[in-house]
């Protein structure tokens, strides 16, 4: 028996990098998989890869995590699919560069839209499920950058602090439901983002780890690679 058996995860980004290798790790694990973002034609392609390595089909929703209503929509999707959510994988981001002098406020709404309000829209939809059947597991990706921060990238920097605190919070508002809220900070990976760094797969162990925490296990906590 895998670790994630009879559960269904959301994976946001699941198009790529990160996202699409958590996908892929969840369903060997024995999970069903909804995959969230933007392009459907990279979610397929996701979707075909889990078909091909373990049989099983994942459902694909092209969804805008910033948008509360296709949020709503796509959370009420996969419910009907499903009957019930157990993970929520919040990995979609945007990273773009723009020191606080130089950064319009369009620029800096639209980095905290995608890496702190998407993830916020999220835990929200799902939590009514979760809190039902007793049982959820949250899992934010983060960076680095959340606690040191860095010369030219004010917005993501803010936004990861901001996810941060929003992890802690809502594992303390939801530890009696039996939901468990955690931040995992994977270090530099090579993706869309960085052409330099590990391979998604490696992490993979981690987040499917934490997935399957059993009740007890930690939460609010950061759990970072190595």
């Amino acid at each position: 028996m895998g670790a994630l058996d009879e559960r269904v995860a959301i994976v946001t980004g699941g198009g790529s990098g990160l996202g699409r290798a958590a996908a892929i790790a969840f369903a060997e694990a024995g999970a069903d998989v909804v995959l969230l973002g933007r392009r459907p034609d990279k979610l397929k392609e996701t979707a075909e890869m889990i078909v091909q390595r373990t049989e099983r089909a994942a459902q694909v929703i092209k969804a805008d995590v910033t948008d509360e209503k296709q949020v709503d929509e796509a959370v009420a999707n996969a419910l009907e699919r499903w009957g019930r959510i157990d993970i929520l994988l919040n990995n979609a981001a945007v990273l773009e560069s723009g020191a606080v002098y130089d950064l319009s406020a369009k620029e800096w709404q639209n980095q905290i839209a995608t890496n702190l309000t998407g993830p916020f829209l999220l835990i929200k939809a799902v939590l009514p499920s979760m809190r039902k059947q007793k049982y959820g597991r949250i899992i934010n990706i983060t960076s680095s950058l959340s606690r040191n921060g860095a010369g030219g990238f004010a917005a993501y920097s803010a936004a990861k602090a901001g996810l941060e605190s929003l992890t802690r919070t809502v594992a303390d508002e939801e530890h009696e439901n039996g939901i468990l809220v955690n931040l995992y900070n994977p270090g530099t990976l090579r993706t869309e983002m960085h052409t330099t760094g590990k391979d998604p797969a490696v992490v993979t162990p981690d987040i499917v780890r934490l997935a399957a925490l059993s009740f007890g296990g930690p939460t609010g906590t950061i759990h970072s690679y190595g």
